[in-house]
């Protein structure tokens, strides 16, 4: 029981990483959205 909950939250891990990189299309576009979510992060904080 342990290890089918354990895979499923591995699956959805997965699918939730590959959804979210198919999103910014690239790795240079996963780049600037990390960026951006790091200077939205940093101008809240100020």
């Amino acid at each position: 029981m342990k290890n089918t909950i354990f895979i499923a939250m591995v699956l959805t891990l997965l699918i939730l990483g590959s959804v979210s990189l198919s999103a910014c299309n690239t790795f240079e576009g996963a780049g600037r959205d990390i960026e951006n979510v790091g200077e939205t992060v940093q101008d809240a904080a100020d």
